[in-house]
């Protein structure tokens, strides 16, 4: 989905293609990160958007509550711009928060879809 055309942005946060975006997160998401990563995010949105934006959380080692909420909202901005927002590499700790807090099937619909190879 993202080998043709890529670019690459100079963070290596983002690589784009025609019609998708991969955003690849690592560290901590938190209250004193989750502010840039909103703006980020957005940007992204508001850009000529792509029509799938897919956020890999597999290098992210914590997410509080700011973080979660960093989430939706960019989640609210891509629906209304009819951009599908996914979440990628879901693993134990992120999964668990994310079906303790019932807010997981906003964005893909199915645990199942959020954490496995076939979630690409």
């Amino acid at each position: 989905m993202f080998a043709e055309n890529k670019v690459v942005d100079p963070s290596g946060m983002v690589v784009t293609s025609e019609g998708g975006a991969l955003v690849c997160l690592h560290g901590r998401i938190d209250i004193d990160s989750a502010p840039a990563l909103r703006e980020r995010l957005l940007a992204l949105l508001h850009s000529p958007h792509p029509n799938v934006v897919s956020i890999d959380l597999s290098a992210v080692n914590h997410l509080d509550g700011s973080g979660v909420a960093t989430l939706i909202d960019v989640l609210r901005t891509a629906r209304a711009s009819k951009t599908e927002l996914r979440l990628r590499g879901l693993h134990n700790q992120l999964l668990r928060l994310f079906e303790a807090t019932g807010i997981l099937s906003l964005f893909n619909g199915s645990s199942r879809t959020q954490s496995g190879p076939e979630a690409e």
